[in-house]
């Protein structure tokens, strides 16, 4: 499926990797719509590069619902969906005053990151469903975002490595599952990249961080996870892969 002419759905688009992914795909000929918390800068951003805005909580199955048919609905259509919204916070199990990890923040992280990247995806499939199909048969393409923490989760990551995983270990029954109506699903697991999350960080920091890249030693550029996920989704022989986009680089423990 060639990005130039689809209907994009991208979820965190105001920010970070999937604003890159917005204005990549915008640059390619593609029209998007960005799905992404009311309080976000979403409005603006969709204002300012010529995207639709559509504000949604993905942890409410309404919402969710309600948003992908207005995103359809604002475009025309869906071919594409990249489920970038996410959190990272950040816990460990106990803590040395004895503190454990709070439940309601590990259910948070998982609704956030894996259940609500599965609740866009099953109703971005629904559109897509009705799609005339491409010459291989093809309706559309989803790309869901994990993490090397999925592989190599840090001390405190407990949550965030269990959402990530999830998103790992449902990527080939999601793509065997939609294979019956022509939906690719495919995830990409980035390594430390350059994002909203890390701006605040001093520079020594980040040098820190970026050491952990084998090659080359620097942050990930949100455009470089924009690019993999537009060969991802004009690849159509790419189903059901978690490609890892990382320069080599393995977790330590902290």
């Amino acid at each position: 499926m060639q990005v130039k002419g689809s209907r994009a759905l991208v979820t965190g688009g105001a920010s970070g990797l999937g604003a890159a992914t917005v204005r990549r795909f915008l640059d390619g000929g593609a029209s998007a719509a960005i799905l992404d918390l009311p309080s976000s800068d979403g409005e603006a951003v969709a204002s300012r590069i010529g995207a639709a805005f559509v504000p949604c909580d993905v942890t409410d199955p309404t919402q969710v619902e309600e948003a992908v048919d207005a995103a359809a609905a604002a475009l025309g259509g869906l071919d594409v969906c990249v489920n970038a919204a996410g959190v990272a916070n950040a816990h460990r199990v106990l803590t040395r005053d004895g503190t454990m990890f709070p439940i309601e923040l590990f259910d948070f992280v998982v609704r956030v990151n894996l259940i609500g990247a599965f609740d866009v995806t099953r109703n971005a499939a629904r559109h897509m469903a009705g799609n005339e199909p491409t010459a291989d048969g093809e309706r559309g393409a989803v790309v869901n975002v994990a993490s090397i923490a999925a592989f190599e989760g840090q001390i405190g990551q407990a949550a965030y490595s269990a959402s990530k995983g999830g998103i790992v270990g449902m990527t080939l029954p999601l793509a065997r599952d939609l294979a019956s109506i022509g939906v690719r699903v495919n995830a990409i697991a980035p390594g430390i990249m350059d994002t909203p999350m890390l701006a605040a960080m001093p520079d020594d920091v980040k040098q820190q961080l970026a050491e952990v890249h084998m090659f080359p030693k620097r942050l990930g550029e949100p455009d470089e996870f924009a690019a993999l996920a537009q060969h991802l989704v004009e690849n159509t022989l790419i189903n059901g892969a978690v490609v890892r986009l990382d320069a080599a680089a393995r977790m330590g423990p902290r």
